[in-house]
This record gives structure tokens, C-alpha cells and sequence, in this order.
């Protein structure tokens, strides 16, 4: 029997809960792996987060609140839920490449868990976003931001924005799996994501002064509510509410666009 007749025997294959817990592992190890190899990979993560943050406090800070001092317990949150949904675009991208690159081919001619490669890459991507994340808080703190609650909040932060950027990241499956090239999941993401971020309370106090229906808008948005958490989690105020709706949004957005995005899947596979 030839290896062209076994192929789809192979792809059909079960695997156990077990075995694919470790072929998700493993490449969820070979997408962190490829750092090494692409150490361009870890500046866009590093370098992106410093440029924003500086930029918004010493340009915006001044002329918004009087001073970066004051700026900063409003910004340094709104810039870390920024990037976490750029980051969660960076899911989409790799996905993309691979699939386009012909690796997701391979992946299937493997006797792997098909939803492995899909999956790992989901993993690998929430690790380099705590890795952002850590690196805007050390800038923060070198700059003069001051965490205003304790280290239980400050993990509660973590855990909540990595939470809400895996939900957020299946929008950036969706769109990996539907376009054919890798730079229209970048389009998306610059068209989708500074809406959302500059239509919250992202980088500005309140919306009071904007008029009434974009100010609804801006009070409701998903930005709106993780950010709100995130100060509240950072710097102190109300939590619980915002968290709450933060992770009800990204629910949502999981309820709609993981299912299509796993059956586009398959029908690749």
C-alpha cells in the first residue's frame, strides 16, 4: 500500500486526550522556539510596548492631565489592553504563514491531534503577551507609575487580560483561516483594533464632554470595561463590574467566532 493510501488513514486517526495534550504541547514549544531563529519576533514585542508607552506619556501626559506623573495611572493600563488585542493579532498572522508556508500541510500528514497546531499556537502566543505585558509595567514603574494595590491584584490583572486576550484572539483565528495571505490579518487588525482602542476609555479619564450617543458607545465598549478592570486592579477602583462584563464580551466573541473558526479549520484540514 502506497504512503498516498495511508495519508488519509492517518489524518482520520483518534488520538487520546493524553497524546494530544502533549502534541499541544510540543508545539506550542516550537512556536516559542522560533524566537531563537526570528529574535525580530521578540523586539516587535518588546520594542512596540516601550514606543507607545513613552510616546503617549511624555506627548499626550503633559497636555491631558498636566503632568506624565498624573498620566500614567490612566494610561499604563489603557496601553497594556491595547496591546494585548494587537498581540492576539499576531496569532492570526503566524497561523496564516504557516498554513500559506504549506506547515500546516505537514501538520497533517502527521499522526498528531489535528487540532494541535491551532491550539499550540494559541498557547505560544499568550506567553509572549504576559512577556509584553511585563515588559509595559517595567517601563511604567522606571517612568514613575506606582502599582496602587498589591501583588494578588496584579496577578488577578495578568490572569484577567491574558483571559480575555485568548477570547479576543479567535476573531484573529477566523480571519487567518479565510484570507490568503498573512498581511491581510495585519489589515484587519489596524482597521479593527485602533477603533476599539481609541473608542474607550483607553488612554482619557472619562468620557465626560463627548457627546451623548459616542459616549454610550465608549462606555460600553469591551476596551472600555478590560481597561476599567485593569486600573481598578493597578491603580484601585471599582473591579468586579468591569470584570465582569470584560469577560462576558469576550464570551461572546468566543461563542461567535470560535466555532467558525474551527470548522473553517477542518474544512482546511
Amino acid at each position: 500500500m502506497t504512503t498516498a493510501a495511508l495519508a488519509p488513514q492517518t489524518l482520520t486517526k483518534r488520538v487520546s486526550p493524553g497524546v494530544a495534550a502533549r502534541n499541544i504541547a510540543t508545539l506550542a514549544w516550537r512556536n516559542l522556539v522560533q524566537i531563537k531563529h526570528n529574535p525580530m519576533e521578540l523586539l516587535d514585542l518588546s520594542i512596540q510596548p516601550i514606543m507607545f508607552v513613552l510616546l503617549f506619556a511624555y506627548v499626550f501626559g503633559p497636555a491631558m492631565e498636566g503632568s506624565v506623573e498624573r498620566y500614567l495611572p490612566i494610561v499604563i493600563p489603557g496601553i497594556i489592553a491595547q496591546n494585548a488585542l494587537f498581540a492576539g493579532m499576531t496569532t492570526g498572522f503566524g497561523l496564516n504563514t504557516d498554513i500559506t508556508k504549506g506547515v500546516f500541510d505537514r501538520f497533517r500528514s502527521l499522526p498528531i491531534s489535528r487540532i494541535a497546531p491551532l491550539v499550540g499556537r494559541i498557547i505560544a502566543d499568550t506567553t509572549k503577551q504576559a512577556w509584553s505585558m511585563a515588559i509595559l509595567l517595567t517601563v511604567g514603574f522606571l517612568i514613575g507609575f506606582r502599582l496602587g494595590t498589591n501583588v494578588l491584584a496584579l496577578l488577578t490583572a495578568f490572569a484577567l487580560l491574558l483571559a480575555f486576550a485568548v477570547m479576543f484572539s479567535w476573531t484573529s483565528v477566523y480571519i487567518a483561516m479565510k484570507v490568503s495571505e498573512p498581511e491581510k490579518v495585519q489589515i484587519f487588525g489596524f482597521t479593527t483594533i485602533f477603533p476599539l482602542s481609541f473608542m474607550s476609555t483607553a488612554f482619557i479619564r472619562s468620557t465626560e464632554g463627548i457627546p451623548g450617543p459616542l459616549a454610550w458607545v465608549m462606555d460600553n465598549s469591551p476596551v472600555t470595561h478590560l481597561v476599567e478592570a485593569m486600573r481598578g486592579l493597578l491603580v484601585g477602583g471599582p473591579v468586579m463590574n468591569h470584570a465582569l462584563w470584560a469577560l462576558a464580551w469576550g464570551a461572546l466573541i468566543t461563542a461567535i467566532f470560535a466555532p467558525l473558526s474551527l470548522r473553517a479549520f477542518r474544512s482546511r484540514a
